[in-house]
């Protein structure tokens, strides 16, 4: 499984209904559930974010339908990381040439 972050941030709608985030969050994990994927940690920050998760997945068409998914439902906006453990970044440093 590969390790994405998704970093989110409240639209108009979403902060309307601000109230309603920890239910939407529980939305998530079941939506990630869905497409394969599963949600390791989420967290509502303070600074240039509003919502930090930890997600793994099975590939990059299965996060990407997780994001448009949430998207779609019109209260965050993401961007998605693909994140690399010290021992995968160990492979790809392997792989320089």
């Amino acid at each position: 499984m590969a390790t994405y972050i998704i970093l989110a941030d409240f639209t108009e709608q979403g902060i309307r209904n601000v109230k309603d985030s920890t239910h939407r969050a529980d939305a998530f994990r079941d939506m990630a559930q869905r497409v394969g994927a599963t949600v390791k940690e989420l967290y509502w920050t303070l600074g240039a974010h509003d919502i930090v998760s930890v997600v793994e997945a099975p590939d990059d068409i299965a996060v990407t339908a997780l994001g448009l998914s949430v998207g779609a439902l019109g209260n965050v906006r993401t961007q998605t990381l693909r994140a690399f453990s010290k021992a995968e970044m160990a492979t790809i440093v392997g792989k320089m040439v």
